[in-house]
């Protein structure tokens, strides 16, 4: 029977296969697109999508203008961008070939750029793995790369439209023209008089300098691999210091790739001022410039230490780094802020952090949930090349090993850093079964030979062999002689090997279904996602039925000339709903999802936060704020996150108390569980979403606790020694009674049972609850949080939208009322005391068009009084009386 030759159809079939792998990708990430497409356009994940699409519709029009500063956010001061033009021009590029016009159309084309740039990471993968080994490899990891999960499948989806897979394509396109360029240059030495030899190797550095230009144009935060670029520079003079082997290649290769990148930033510009290097500043060029001057300074050492004893070498760099440190720390403080504080700055953390998802660290759990069985193999391909560099080191190796240290270190700190570490993960797995293959593969043969009767085939990486010259080191007979005396005989394969194949097959194939089965259910799960429909429902009611704030939404402003137009005003919410704000509604929120206007005394955590409404008032006129957002996250689930920003030290413990308290009664083990304090209902999100700034008298039920305090019951939270439901009043004065004479170290208080989605205890203040003077509800969306419990039990919505006015002034003692109902039809009455004789309220009950309406006049419950106020009343403060 004829055989066939798969060598002269391998080309063929490896093109096949990448296309399969790069179709598979497609479609699994474009599975959302089934539930995300309206009519409206698409119902994009996550936050930061909605505001690239802004970016997106903005150079559409002034195509191929992008604009660096941006005034549809951070009100009052707009917004500096930091981030580059590349993704948002490509987008709109592929927007103005499509004739996509219409927001609707302008949606589905970005949403299907993400899934497209994935599928490209298919063919660099595969390129970049061969190139570290060989075909076979290239082609495992280009099958890995279409199915391995984490942030970078969610990022890769249709409908997640941010530049997040653009930096892991770009970053890992640098890395294969880095690869490839190191390859073309270790070889090659600088004292050659003969240009010709140069060529190749300048040609693919100058290559890889695009490529780092590119990662660069989408993202500051290629900076990240020019410090890969230094770490491994430094490793590889040393070792090739160790091995007397010639580090000229280091040298061509780091000047031409950071020489270009010099130059291309030079052309592009320095839209950004001062050394900051999470921005387009000059600050680039100095970092470049250092890594140049490193590589040359680490030659010379190299050169002048040459002959002399090895350790030599490393202790002159250690003193050389330690003097050079200094030297910038005393002469030249900023760039010292610019090369080392910003390096450990990077890799630390901070309190905030913890309320940013993808800012947060990284555990092992969560690293075996995304990675699983692939860390096993990643971290066996990382011990195959190492053992493979055991005699004579690869370069190219040495870089994919560092850049996976620092990525993998990355994604420690900060977990969003799992979209770069997926090709780290896919690469070096690959890497490990390739390797494993091709060691047993003869021996797999002759064991399928034996068992069909024929002859048993050859490897399949018999044709190509990687760095085959580092294999001759033996002199004489003895290497093969040796080598025959390991190898089972001819006929009887080794059953170690053929077991060692079958494992890493059957973990490799383990490895990418559970991927491809989570890669199926995150993007069956992601046809649901977007915005949520009451989100949705509120923002497109202010973007309708509030006034224009007179800013051109696509116009490109100059930050230098700006002022905004006096009828400007802004949006008050919490960060993460800013970028909906600004492409929903059109509107300015005075904070973003960049995290910027949310710390400070003006941010929007200390607002929200804040038990007294003078304070919070003063923030609002500060920032120019009309509007206010709430909801039930905000008020229950995300209210740690405010509350952590507004004071880091202490946190959300300030109004929700951690205590700990028996697991059952008369059990002496113990946990903490939180509870509410009376400060949780005095904040300004609680005060708005839980009683629509109404006064609230206490519930009728609340907890008297005593407790010992943690040093004297020596535990790390206060203990709870004793518990009894009351009425408010009657703790009230159990609380004054037993801390007039409570023994050193023991306290009493009150507190609500702490339920974050469920249980209305966030209803109930613990003592009376004071009205908001300033605030009136204009809209809520239709869903009642609690609808779960009937029709008798509470009615809160989940959005809420509250103006800020100066309300009309009564002079009158007690508490006067108003009834009000809202557009969703629930009805309920703004309640006021008097506070020195006078009542600020802020519903008119005539002249008002809006849907929230009061409707009856303001009645004063202690005299019978009654009063009309008028919508000028309202805005222009009037005294009614």
């Amino acid at each position: 029977m004829a055989q066939v030759d798969l060598n002269k159809y391998r080309p063929y079939i490896i093109v096949g296969f990448i296309v399969l792998f790069a179709l598979l990708t497609l479609w699994t990430r474009g599975i959302p697109s089934e539930g995300l497409v309206t009519a409206e356009g698409v119902n994009l994940l996550g936050n930061d999508p909605w505001y690239s699409l802004r970016q997106v519709e903005q150079t559409v029009a002034n195509f191929p203008s992008y604009a660096w500063f941006d005034t549809m956010t951070l009100y009052p001061s707009g917004d500096t961008i930091h981030w580059g033009p590349l993704f948002a021009q490509i987008i709109a590029a592929l927007c103005v070939l499509a004739g996509a016009s219409t927001r609707p159309e302008i949606m589905v084309v970005a949403s299907w750029v993400p899934p497209l740039m994935a599928v490209a990471m298919v063919p660099v993968v595969y390129l970049l793995a061969k190139k570290i080994a060989d075909w076979k490899t290239g082609l495992i990891a280009a099958g890995l790369i279409a199915v391995i999960g984490s942030n970078y499948a969610y990022r890769s989806l249709f409908g997640f439209v941010d530049h997040h897979i653009a930096e892991t394509l770009f970053s890992t396109i640098f890395v294969l023209a880095y690869v490839v360029a190191l390859l073309a240059t270790r070889d090659i030495s600088l004292s050659r008089k003969d240009l010709e030899t140069l060529k190749i190797p300048v040609i693919t550095a100058a290559l890889a300098g695009i490529a780092y230009l590119l990662g660069l144009f989408n993202m500051p935060t290629m900076i990240l691999f020019a410090l890969i670029v230094a770490a491994f520079t430094l490793v590889q003079f040393l070792l090739d210091f160790f091995q007397d082997r010639s580090s000229d290649y280091l040298v061509l290769v780091n000047a031409v790739v950071f020489g270009v990148a010099i130059i291309g930033m030079a052309a592009f510009g320095f839209p950004h001022s001062g050394f900051s290097l999470i921005f387009y500043t000059v600050g680039h060029v100095i970092a470049y410039a250092a890594l140049i001057a490193g590589t040359l300074a680490l030659y010379a050492l190299s050169v002048f230490l040459k002959g002399r004893p090895k350790y030599y070498f490393p202790a002159a760099v250690a003193a050389v780094a330690v003097l050079a440190v200094a030297v910038l720390f005393i002469a030249l403080p900023d760039i010292y802020d610019l090369l080392i504080s910003n390096l450990f700055s990077f890799f630390g953390e901070r309190p905030t952090t913890t309320t940013v998802e993808e800012a947060r660290a990284w555990s092992f759990a969560a690293a075996w949930a995304t990675f699983h069985w692939g860390l096993v193999l990643a971290a066996g391909g990382a011990a195959a090349l190492l053992w493979q560099n055991r005699e004579r080191v690869n370069p190219a190796h040495v870089f994919v090993l560092i850049w996976t240290g620092i990525i993998l270190a990355s994604t420690a700190a900060h977990v969003r850093y799992e979209y770069y570490l997926a090709a780290n993960i896919a690469l070096l797995a690959a890497v490990f079964a390739g390797a494993v293959i091709d060691t047993t593969w003869k021996d797999v043969a002759r064991l399928l030979g034996k068992g069909s009767g024929g002859k048993a085939s050859s490897s399949p990486g018999t044709v190509e062999k990687q760095e085959e010259p580092a294999r001759k080191g033996k002199k004489g007979g003895k290497g093969p002689e040796v080598r025959k005396a390991k190898v089972p005989p001819k006929d009887h394969p080794d059953y170690l090997k053929v077991g060692a194949f079958a494992a890493v097959v059957i973990v490799t194939l383990l490895f990418a279904g559970t991927s491809l089965q989570g890669n199926l259910a995150l993007a069956t799960s992601a046809k649901y996602g977007g915005i949520d429909s009451q989100w949705m429902e509120a923002l497109e009611w202010m973007g309708e039925n509030t006034p224009d704030p007179g800013v051109d939404y696509y116009a490109i402003y100059d930050r230098n000339t700006f002022t905004y137009p006096e009828e400007s005003y802004g949006v008050m919410s919490w960060w993460d709903y800013g970028h909906w704000i600004t492409f929903i509604s059109k509107r300015i929120p005075n904070n973003n999802p960049f995290q910027h206007g949310v710390s400070g005394p003006n941010g929007s955590s200390t607002y929200f936060v804040s038990t007294s409404e003078e304070a919070a008032n003063r923030i609002l006129d500060n920032i120019g704020t009309r509007y206010v957002v709430t909801d039930i996250q905000l008020d229950t689930g995300k209210f740690h996150a405010p509350a952590t920003w507004a004071d880091p030290d202490v946190g959300v413990e300030r109004f929700q108390p951690y205590f700990l308290v028996p697991v059952s009664a008369g059990s002496t083990n113990y946990q903490a569980v939180p509870f509410y304090n009376q400060d949780y209902y005095l904040t300004m999100v609680s005060r708005l979403h839980n009683f629509d700034g109404s006064m609230t008298d206490p519930s009728s039920q609340v907890i008297y606790v005593e407790y010992r305090e943690e040093g004297a019951a020596n535990t790390s939270l206060p203990v709870i020694t004793r518990t009894e439901q009351m009425n408010a009043t009657a703790g009230a004065a159990a609380v004054e009674a037993y801390n007039r004479n409570a023994p050193a170290g023991s306290g009493a208080t009150l507190l609500n049972m702490y339920y974050q989605y469920q249980g209305d205890s966030i209803l109930h203040p613990l003592e009376r609850v004071p009205a908001l003077q300033h605030y009136r509800l204009v809209h809520e969306t239709p869903r009642n949080v609690y609808s779960n419990v009937g029709d008798d039990g509470p009615d809160l919505k989940a959005v809420k939208i509250f103006e800020y006015v100066p309300g009309a002034t009564i002079r009158g003692e007690g508490i006067i009322e108003v009834p009000v109902v809202t557009n969703t039809g629930r009805e309920f009455t703004y309640r006021q005391e008097s506070v020195n004789g006078t009542f600020v309220v802020p519903y008119a009950t005539s002249g008002w068009s809006g849907e929230v309406k009061a409707t009856g006049p303001y009645r004063n419950a202690g005299t019978g009084q009654t009063f009309d106020v008028t919508e000028e009343d309202i805005l222009q403060g009037r005294t009614i009386n």
